[in-house]
């Protein structure tokens, strides 16, 4: 562990705060991942972005073995829901396919392009990527939600009503410590509307029944579905526990998921607070205006990579990692051709001199990790770059540090071979948790492939009609 102090921005407190870990051989940070309805969005870009890099300096300040990220996968909505009744109804009918299989299907386009679109930023693999309609109701008896909904009814928390389950807010004499916004003008705020059979304005749904035609789960309280915030609880619980380290997302996502996240784990587990420290990113604009489908500005990450939808061309991933950087996380971002212009015109200038390194192991300079130490100080570690780039001409050392700097931020500067053997042998093990139809197993590997930069291509033999995999280096 590092001598070093972390200080990072508390939204909880409102204030700068050193972070000191409730076990420092297991730091644990949760981050509100996407929702893979449609392809994610640039403004989805940012939040995996900020927190990779604090995901890196947890891991240099404790060691890679004692840091624990959960980023999770939304594949459950009333949307994601409809769209699997539409495609696999007549399937899921027949018993063909789960109401799990069929979503996982709806969802799997979407969450590849993700994983792909992640790791083209730069993004480490967080340690688990949980989807949401695992975690529903589990077999094996941990966390999950149906099992909190219980929980909170029997402490007198949620209560049913008019086929709901619904949290009530009231019943907590401390709601909205988050927020900071008096109970009296707290709103729903759930994916799933609310009526008038509340008792309170700011009640929330748990849990939903499901009609015949919509897809839903066996509950307690008859065949449905969860509500949004109940997922982060059930998942966050699971991997990191009752009450953990660090808590991340965007800045909208304060009120209300947040806000509920901790009152259904703050009620559920009788402790004090769900996470020590919250931390949120501020909010991105496109060209000076807020991204919206109407104005015809709403840009995808995969358009960026891929199309020359914005600025008439295709962006490099690191590029777009660095545009996003030179902006300090928590205050809002003009996202416009010309920054981007800014961060590629820089980043050349960077790699060029670190080119001139002798090729000694040099370590991340020290002037680097004080930026970030204090608060993620991505402009300020940048500052320092730039000086050793401006060094690098005449200093070989500067060089390396530079190298050493710009890898630590998640900027690649080498392309790795590639271990073919190791490869088939790990499709080849998918292909059999496939036909076992264990698909979380055959997921997990795709994925855990995908992070190192291999992506896979499933198919049929033309002949055999078999299934077959094909694989491609993407970067």
């Amino acid at each position: 562990m590092s001598d070093a102090a972390l200080r990072i921005y508390n939204t909880l407190t409102r204030s700068r705060e050193e972070f000191v870990p409730i076990d420092g051989k297991n730091v644990r940070m949760y981050v509100c991942g996407p929702t893979v309805y449609d392809f994610a969005h640039i403004g989805n870009a940012r939040p995996a972005i900020v927190f990779d890099v604090l995901f890196r300096l947890l891991r240099h300040l404790y060691g890679e073995e004692h840091v624990t990220y959960v980023r999770n996968i939304t594949d459950v909505d009333d949307k994601i829901n409809a769209r699997a009744l539409r495609d696999c109804g007549a399937d899921i009918e027949a018993g063909r396919l789960s109401l799990n299989e069929a979503i996982r299907r709806v969802t799997e386009k979407t969450n590849t392009q993700y994983q792909k679109d992640v790791l083209a930023l730069g993004c480490l693999p967080p340690t688990h990527q949980p989807r949401a309609t695992d975690f529903v109701q589990r077999a094996d008896g941990k966390t999950d939600m149906i099992g909190l909904i219980q929980i909170l009814i029997q402490r007198g928390h949620a209560y049913e009503a008019a086929g709901e389950v619904l949290f009530d807010t009231a019943s907590m004499g401390d709601y909205g410590q988050l927020s900071k916004r008096p109970l009296d003008e707290q709103q729903a705020g759930a994916r799933v509307e609310v009526d008038s059979h509340k008792r309170n304005p700011g009640d929330f749904v748990l849990w939903k029944l499901s009609s015949p035609e919509e897809p839903g789960w066996g509950s307690p309280w008859g065949r449905g579905r969860p509500g949004w915030h109940i997922e982060c609880s059930a998942m966050s619980a699971a991997y990191l526990g009752e009450v953990f380290d660090i808590h991340g997302g965007g800045l909208d996502l304060i009120f209300p998921h947040h806000e509920n996240e901790i009152a259904q784990s703050r009620c559920a587990h009788g402790t004090a607070t769900m996470a020590n420290y919250w931390m949120h990113n501020g909010f991105l604009q496109v060209e000076g205006r807020k991204m919206s489908k109407s104005d015809g500005n709403f840009v995808t990450i995969h358009e960026l990579l891929e199309t020359e939808k914005f600025g008439g061309r295709t962006w490099p991933g690191e590029v777009l990692r660095l545009a996003m950087l030179m902006t300090h996380y928590r205050e809002p971002i003009d996202f416009a051709v010309r920054k981007l212009e800014e961060a590629e015109n820089t980043l050349r200038k960077w790699k060029r001199a670190a080119d001139l390194a002798d090729g000694s192991d040099e370590q991340v300079p020290s002037a680097v990790l004080d930026a970030l130490d204090d608060d993620l100080g991505t402009y300020q570690a940048f500052q320092v770059l730039s000086r050793l780039a401006a060094d690098a001409v005449s200093d070989r050392n500067a060089a390396a540090q530079l190298r050493a700097g710009l890898a630590f931020l998640g900027f690649d500067l080498s392309v790795a071979s590639v271990d073919e053997a190791a490869i088939a042998q790990s499709v080849a093990e998918r292909l059999a948790f496939i036909a076992a139809k264990n698909w979380a197993e055959g997921d997990r590997i795709r994925d855990e492939l995908l992070a190192q930069g291999i992506q896979l291509k499933d198919g049929k033999d033309a002949v055999t009609g078999e299934r077959v995999t094909t694989w491609e280096v993407k970067r």
